[in-house]
């Protein structure tokens, strides 16, 4: 009989207490994430500042700042930091101005059974793994590849982008594209049928209401998708390895060398931060323009 009554009790209890089932199904979520994310996040920072003994090879505990002097003053570390941004930031653009016009079509003008096929078109590759789609590529782009055959047979001399940064960008934006159309498709969804009536019977044509109404509303769905394609793209280290030419090195590359490699930890935990501060300094940004106030 207690069996029973207990969970009956507690059950009572909770739905008078809102709050406290509100707490009690957060707790375990928000304490794993504070234990596995930002217990793992600050032991990052405080290795960063540690460093190896030539001598020995044992980590120094030792707090120094040698690490984050290291990639400052290397021409080398700047560079590859650099590109790599560079990259994500291009990445980011690039599935921005491909996404945008394709949820604008999927949220506000496609039928319901195009849009449910043009959703599962958009989702069927992440259905696959990462490493298929990245070689598929890497077969197409190759000097050899679909590519170059199919340009050869119209006439069209090849092109020498297999292997090349040219290749990781292509390669970077088809990955990411569905983070990209997914947010805004949602974002574009909500807005009001009416605002866009209203924008057209004050006068405005469609240029100027999608300056004025629509991108603003869409702001919130484009900066989701753009924080999902930057990141992803600052910490890949797999497709410059496989499709990217000679000084197509990655941050991650450059860590995942100092951790398997030159088993440098401390070092690789420096170069690790620079994406995290990068990141903060966009989210910094994001919120200053107000774009997460709609979300």
């Amino acid at each position: 009989m207690s069996s029973i009554t207990l969970p009956r009790r507690l059950s009572t209890a909770l739905w008078r207490a809102p709050r406290l089932a509100l707490a009690a199904t957060l707790l375990p979520p928000l304490a794993w994430f504070l234990l596995i994310y930002l217990a793992a996040l600050a032991v990052l920072f405080i290795a960063a500042f540690w460093s190896v003994d030539a001598f020995t090879g044992e980590i120094d505990r030792t707090w120094t700042l040698e690490n984050f002097a290291r990639i400052v003053q290397s021409p080398i570390y700047r560079a590859i930091a650099l590109r790599t941004i560079g990259m994500a930031a291009a990445v980011t653009v690039t599935d921005a101005l491909i996404a945008f016009p394709f949820a604008f079509f999927m949220a506000r003008v496609a039928g319901p059974t195009l849009r449910v096929t043009l959703f599962t078109l958009v989702l069927l590759p992440l259905w696959s793994s990462y490493l298929a789609r990245v070689y598929a590529w890497r077969l197409i782009l190759a000097h050899d590849g679909a590519l170059n055959w199919a340009l050869n047979g119209v006439g069209l001399p090849s092109l020498e982008i297999g292997y090349s940064r040219w290749a990781m960008w292509i390669v970077f934006s088809y990955i990411w594209l569905p983070f990209m159309i997914t947010p805004l498709f949602a974002a574009l969804e909500r807005i009001p049928q009416s605002l866009l009536e209203a924008s057209g019977d004050l006068g405005a044509r469609g240029w100027r209401t999608l300056v004025r109404v629509i991108l603003p509303l869409s702001l919130p769905g484009l900066v989701a998708g753009s924080i999902f394609t930057f990141s992803l793209t600052l910490g890949d280290y797999i497709t410059p390895v496989l499709v990217g030419g000679p000084g197509s090195d990655f941050i991650g590359n450059v860590v995942y060398a100092n951790v398997g490699i030159a088993n440098n930890v401390p070092f690789a935990a420096a170069y690790a931060s620079v994406p995290l501060v990068v990141m903060m300094l966009y989210l910094a940004l994001a919120k200053r323009i107000g774009a997460f106030e709609s979300m």
